[in-house]
């Protein structure tokens, strides 16, 4: 049928589909013109309520308009159409990068560490359930050490208060609860809610997961997820689309983990950030609905707002082999009304070609996950770079590469080398991403083989990916060392607590063979291992092995490891202790005052790169999540002094030194407000609302920085924290540790919504000069409003009295 065919159709059966009674029935039999929707199915995607959204977004755009599947699956979520895509963006001509969207998101996912927060902020608005279907995932607070077993019943008595907590609140509003064990966040939702035009909001940097399953998945703070929570829309500056075309395919040693190793070289930490990053091509359909996963996981490592790919054949496999065939049915059939991949003629801002045939492994690393080196430039780089040649440790699985695919290509490796009588010479860990992947490994073989070859197989959790990892070889703190991961991140100290624990990013292959060499500078595609025969062995290239999907469809989890769901039950009591330690209740952050601000004073003027982790260190500090006041002590306690290079180190203005969170906590007790200064992509890595709300609550109420990443900049608006950014970024230098400031313009800004320039007087501490710093926001109306109440928190609590 010709393309104008199509097109004719599928106008027809939207309008039709949209002309149905006032209950949402279609009255008509079913055919292709008048499709109907299954409705009964929580974890199916409203389809029928987006594909009248979407018609009503052509009207708006025209007919002719041609849009890219990120547009298509953003826009069909808008609250009001009209208002988002016409307000101030010149007729609709300019809406990437300049309409304020207001959106109504089907989903909202939370993991442990960041659920308490998000679930303590939404109990002070006083509502029976939630507007939206949500999940709870207990994944982050299980320290991998010594095998599932033993560190899953060691990690439930540890935080037993908080798992209560979490599950009797998911009890009391209706929340889905997947207890410890059951699976890490982003591979539980890629096997039970992620769907085909689905757009939802996850409480984790790495929830763009799911968009290997063309959902638009997007890592948020706890205070957004809040606004969705209780039904309020959604709002996100419209990003631009950057569009990566995939050509060929991928052959030998490559993998789909090497495209986005080659792409975040290419972009760097911040060079996706306002973007969606879509996929498209040829290449697309030559790759497994979890090898998408993987790249689109990882796809937050360049700062980009979500990545996607179309929906095709591979995405049905999936789906089916996870026994959803009712939702690869009504995907079909809504992918039949809009068309779920970019419509010719769909303008992408940026185009990126990457070659799947000549694409070769890649490792990104040390401490950072930009620093991409081709795997045939290795062995070289490290001995150029005076890196440890030895290998310490060999870490696969987490939530970015623990799919089916992955660990039956590794299988193929281990057994292979195993036969020839070669066993690791790293310690090797596994750590299989949900109990479904698990029992699936157990029953078909790979599990075992792990095993056998001496592999410690981790608890079904994030574990050492996110710092919850005692070793066990005897590597101490200040100890240079290499480890390799097929993590996603790599930020220093981030997997151990160790600053100097190098930590470089694979593809599982690539860290399963090195584990075997027990060498940074094996090569496996040129390099031979020596067996006890006194033969050379040599890997396979690991494409000869691994399957997409299982032959038979993945096992179910075990029962205790399901997620227990249940109607709201306004009787049941939420589980706080009144004198826990891990757990308080938040007392709301006082409103903006009616004037601008004054007698601020600079804290600390940081240098270097100043992520997430650096402002609210994970690992041993992710027991006070749920505990303000407490987890507020290692706010910063990894920055550089920008004056000094100490660590840590902050001075008052009479000279004594201290640590920083200290020196914060005595300005909070003297009532003294206070702002940090930055350099760039301040506040990138993890979507953890705590480094936003840690120094509000310690009396922060100005960040000033170079530039900032996405969900960081958004966080801290959203608990009234004003973020700036330097008009002349060479200002940095012209302000300093102790200095005063005050701002200019600042509450107008506000009271305009948004409207105005802000400038900081300065009074330096040293020389008593007075001068002023020209300064940048993008503060939108309804964020100017949770500023000015305080926090958007305040403002949805007085909304819902």
């Amino acid at each position: 049928m010709r393309a104008i065919e199509i097109a004719a159709r599928r106008g027809a059966s939207l309008r039709q589909l949209i002309a149905r009674s006032p209950r949402g029935d279609i009255t008509r039999p079913r055919s292709f013109a008048t499709p109907t929707f299954d409705t009964s199915n929580p974890r199916i995607p409203p389809y029928l309520k987006l594909a009248r959204n979407y018609e009503k977004v052509k009207q708006v755009l025209g007919r002719g308009s041609a849009l890219t599947l990120a547009e298509k699956i953003v826009y069909s979520h808008l609250d009001n159409a009209e208002d988002s895509l016409l307000t101030g963006t010149n007729g609709g001509r300019d809406i990437r990068g300049t309409a304020n969207l207001k959106l109504k998101p089907d989903r909202v996912a939370m993991q442990d560490a960041s659920a308490q927060m998000a679930l303590l902020q939404f109990m002070t608005c006083n509502l029976p359930t939630t507007a939206i279907p949500a999940s709870i995932h207990c994944d982050h607070l299980i320290v991998g050490e010594k095998g599932a077993e033993s560190d899953l019943d060691s990690g439930i008595k540890m935080n037993q208060e908080v798992f209560d907590f979490l599950e009797s609140a998911g009890k009391k509003y209706g929340i889905e609860f997947w207890p410890p064990g059951a699976g890490i966040i982003h591979q539980s939702v890629l096997e039970n809610y992620a769907a085909p035009g689905l757009m939802m909001l996850g409480t984790d940097s790495h929830t763009p997961n799911a968009g290997g399953l063309s959902t638009i998945a997007i890592g948020v703070g706890g205070a957004d997820a809040v606004e969705a929570l209780v039904g309020a829309p959604w709002e996100l500056k419209a990003p631009r689309v950057l569009g990566v075309k995939l050509i060929n395919k991928l052959s030998g040693w490559a993998s789909p983990k090497d495209i986005i190793l080659n792409l975040a070289g290419q972009l760097t930490v911040r060079g996706g950030t306002g973007f969606i990053i879509e996929y498209f091509g040829p290449g697309v359909e030559t790759l497994s609905c979890t090898g998408m996963a993987t790249v689109c996981n990882m796809g937050a490592e360049v700062g980009a707002t979500t990545s996607l790919f179309p929906f095709n054949p591979a995405h049905v496999r999936y789906l089916e082999s996870t026994h959803r065939h009712d939702v690869a049915a009504e995907a079909k059939k809504f992918s039949d009304i809009i068309g779920l991949r970019a419509d010719e003629g769909a303008k992408y801002d940026q185009v990126i070609t990457i070659d799947l045939a000549t694409l070769e492994p890649h490792i990104n690393g040390p401490f950072t996950p930009d620093l991409s080196t081709p795997l045939s430039q290795f062995k070289k780089t490290v001995q150029e770079e005076n890196w440890p040649e030895k290998l310490s440790a060999g870490l696969i699985g987490s939530c970015t590469n623990s799919s089916y695919e992955d660990m039956t290509r590794v299988e193929g490796m281990v057994r292979e080398a195993l036969e020839a009588g070669v066993k690791p010479a790293s310690d090797f860990y596994i750590t299989p991403g949900s109990d479904q992947i698990r029992e699936t490994l157990r029953r078909d073989g790979p599990l075992e083989t792990f095993q056998e070859a001496g592999g410690i197989v981790l608890s079904n959790a994030c574990g050492p990916c996110i710092g919850q990892w005692t070793r066990q070889d005897g590597v101490q703190k200040g100890t240079p060392n290499a480890i390799l991961t097929s993590y996603n991140r790599n930020f220093r100290g981030r997997n151990d607590g160790n600053l100097d624990t190098m930590n470089f990013l694979a593809s599982p292959e690539i860290v399963t063979a090195m584990a075997f060499a027990g060498s940074t500078t094996f090569n496996p595609i040129t390099d031979s291992l020596p067996t006890a025969s006194g033969k050379e062995f040599r890997f396979t290239p690991p494409s000869f092995f691994g399957k997409e999907i299982p032959q038979q469809p993945f096992e179910p989890a075990r029962p205790e490891f399901q997620a227990v769901a249940s109607a709201p039950d306004a009787s049941v009591d939420i589980a706080i202790a009144p004198t826990s330690a891990r757990l308080a209740l938040l007392e709301p952050f006082e409103p903006f005052p009616d004037s601008e601000l004054t007698g601020l004073r600079v804290l600390v003027k940081v240098t270097g790169k100043c992520t997430t982790d650096t402002i609210s260190a994970a690992g041993p500090w992710l027991k006070y999540k749920g505990h303000l006041p407490n987890i507020s002590a290692n706010t910063l306690n990894t920055a550089t002094n920008a004056a000094t290079g100490e660590v840590n180190v902050a001075y008052d203005a009479d000279g004594s030194s201290h640590t920083i969170p200290d020196l914060a906590q005595r300005w909070r007790e003297a009532a003294q407000p206070w702002l940090v200064v930055a350099e760039h992509n301040y506040g990138e890595g993890s979507a953890r609302e705590h480094a936003a709300l840690q120094p509000r609550y310690l009396g922060a109420r100005v960040v000033l920085t170079k530039s900032f990443a996405r969900i960081h900049e958004t966080n801290l608006k959203k608990q009234g924290v004003v973020p700036l950014t330097f008009a002349n970024e060479a200002d940095y230098d012209r302000i300093h540790a102790n200095d005063e400031v005050e701002t200019i313009g600042l509450l107008d800004m506000l009271k305009s919504g948004g409207q105005g320039q802000v400038k900081l007087r300065v009074k330096s501490f040293k020389t008593g000069e007075v001068s002023e710093i020209q300064t940048k926001h993008a503060v939108s109306r309804d964020q100017a409003g949770f500023i000015l109440a305080g926090s958007a928190l305040n403002l949805l609590s007085q909304q819902n009295k």
